[in-house]
């Protein structure tokens, strides 16, 4: 009875996870807790997935990683890469973003080479900015610490009780199926846009709300009287009058005071609203906050503003900047835009204050688009230190000489000694959500486990199937884990599915590891939408792309990458 109640559970956590009703932070923590308190999961044990080796590893590589995004060579190198023709530039950007993901934060590698692929002018950035993403996931499957969801599954996999996961058990698998889809990639990003890299035709990308003040001399007056009409590179979309919405917005309509405005348009020509006296700009007198120095940025996934409107925050208290305007991807924003909810990947365009770059909280809410780092590159011999070092502890860590949790901690001692990074930048950039997640999750597996629910659900799914065959469970592991790193996120897609992959490969009596594998790789086949991966967000707005551009382009990936990981998977790791 308890089995069938926790499988019940499990099927509410994943519904709740794909109806986005709760966020994974808040879910996992919420059935772990249900699951102790219900005795589901021991005292020992529930703290024990908090101190999992692998989570550790986790944690401290991404503590090391903040170091390591700090180093210039990424950028150096991008003027190199996107010389000569689109496609060899293109075959360069993406072979370079992959070798580099391999062993860094796939992040903070799109990071850093996002601006300088949007700011140059050789080839439109269109093309560019989503194979960006897609090579950085693909470098990430080669090894151990290329991705977090290889290290989340390692987690897994130690609390299974199973020998953990070496640094290049990736690469068999990882190398030729990556080779092949970046092959792919350069091929199907012709489908993408090839709008030129100066943005001249860029119209109509940000949207801004200026509104109307009670001593403006533009009230009582037509659009026409107002020179509204004809703005060059804005659009006055609609206007927002005491909750009624005006659209389209005719040339004798006229100004009332309060009148919310609309406007659409190009990024360099938002400042035309400067000539304009008595309007407001998101809550700032428009004058002052369009003469400032303006700041393009990306929200970050761990941003305190996601699901946030700007009503709701003191946005000059916390960035010393004011936002001018808004930019979602290639969508339409209508209404009050300081009402409407901030998303992850949202690119917000701001007036900086003089402090803006002191502020503490910066590079954990945006990320900042530009030539001027918000943090300071690391010198030439701190980057030496920070990249020699980690190599070396890869390497050892490779050869089991050392393990990777010590070398890493090792690590983060010399760096913090050396003073390349601070007990302080430490403490913001923390991956508390992370931990909280992957603890719970881990705690939730085990309580699937024990229960005998994963095995009561992998019974039934080999019934369904009305088939013994491994091979084929290996197809429907990878296929429902896709499926969800799709729709909720890849460590919640691994820490659902990697209970059930464990299950079937003891009622088939074969060996768990090509399923687990199968669980790692396909966690990451995030190629479809762009809202479930942190690259994919942080260009879909620089990019000007739509849902339809990650399916143009992800669909021949998806299906490479899946066939490829198919049928390799049994081949290295047979059952």
């Amino acid at each position: 009875m308890t089995a069938w109640l926790v499988l019940l559970a499990a099927f509410a956590l994943v519904a709740v996870l794909v109806s986005g009703r709760l966020a994974p932070v808040i879910a996992f923590p919420l059935w772990a807790a249900a699951f102790y308190l219900s005795g589901v999961v021991g005292e020992q044990q529930f703290l024990a997935s908090f101190a999992n080796p692998a989570l550790a590893a986790l944690v401290l590589l991404m503590l090391v990683s903040l170091a390591l995004e700090r180093t210039p060579l990424m950028e150096r190198f991008a003027a190199h890469l996107l010389v000569g023709s689109e496609r060899l530039a293109l075959l360069k950007l993406a072979l370079a973003t992959a070798l580099c993901s391999a062993f860094l934060n796939n992040t903070a590698v799109v990071g850093a080479l996002l601006g300088a692929v949007r700011n140059q002018r050789c080839h439109p950035p269109g093309r560019l900015l989503l194979p960006l993403s897609y090579a950085a996931i693909l470098g990430g499957i080669v090894t151990l610490v290329g991705t977090s969801t290889n290290l989340v599954v390692n987690s897994f996999v130690v609390a299974a009780g199973l020998p953990a996961l070496k640094m290049f058990d990736f690469v068999w698998v990882g190398v030729p199926v990556a080779m092949l889809c970046l092959a792919v990639l350069v091929a199907s990003s012709a489908r993408l846009s090839s709008a030129p890299a100066d943005g001249r035709d860029a119209g109509q990308r940000y949207f801004l709300e200026a509104k109307v003040l009670p001593d403006s001399p533009l009230v009582g007056r037509s659009i026409e009287d107002n020179r509204m009409r004809n703005l060059e590179g804005l659009f006055l979309v609609e206007i927002l009058r005491e909750g009624r919405l005006l659209s389209p917005v005719g040339p004798d309509e006229v100004l009332f005071d309060g009148d919310l405005l609309i406007f659409a348009g190009e990024l360099g020509r938002v400042q035309a609203l400067e000539r304009f006296p008595g309007l407001e700009v998101f809550g700032n007198r428009a004058g002052a906050l369009l003469r400032s120095n303006l700041v393009e940025a990306i929200i970050a996934s761990g941003s305190e503003l996601a699901n946030r409107t700007l009503k709701e925050v003191d946005f000059r208290t916390m960035f010393d900047a004011g936002v001018v305007a808004i930019r979602r991807g290639d969508r339409p924003l209508n209404g009050q835009l300081g009402r409407i909810p901030l998303r992850v990947g949202d690119a917000l365009l701001l007036a900086t204050g003089p402090d803006f770059s002191q502020h503490r909280n910066i590079d954990r809410n945006f990320h900042v688009l530009g030539a001027t780092p918000l943090r300071p590159r690391l010198s030439a011999a701190e980057t030496r230190l920070s990249l020699g070092l980690f190599a070396l502890v890869i390497g050892l860590a490779a050869l089991d000489v050392m393990p990777l949790l010590g070398g890493l901690m090792a690590l983060l001692a010399i760096l913090l000694a050396r003073g390349v990074l601070t007990l302080e930048e430490m403490r913001r950039r923390f991956p508390f959500e992370l931990v909280l997640v992957l603890g719970s999750a881990l705690a939730v597996a085990a309580g699937l486990n024990e229960s005998g629910a994963a095995a009561l659900l992998a019974d039934g799914v080999l019934a369904l199937a009305g088939t013994d065959s491994a091979w084929a469970s290996l197809v429907g592991i990878y296929l429902l884990t896709a499926l969800l790193t799709e729709l909720v996120s890849n460590a919640a897609a691994a820490a659902l599915v990697f209970p059930l992959a464990m299950s079937a490969a003891r009622a088939l009596g074969v060996d768990p590891m090509p399923l687990v594998m199968t669980v790692a790789y396909a966690a990451s086949a995030c190629f479809l939408m762009p809202f479930g991966y942190q690259t994919h967000l942080m260009v879909y707005s620089v990019g000007r792309y739509r849902v339809r551009d990650y399916l143009r382009v992800g669909s021949p990936l998806a299906v490479t990458y899946g066939l490829g990981v198919i049928m390799l998977v049994p081949l290295v790791f047979p059952f």
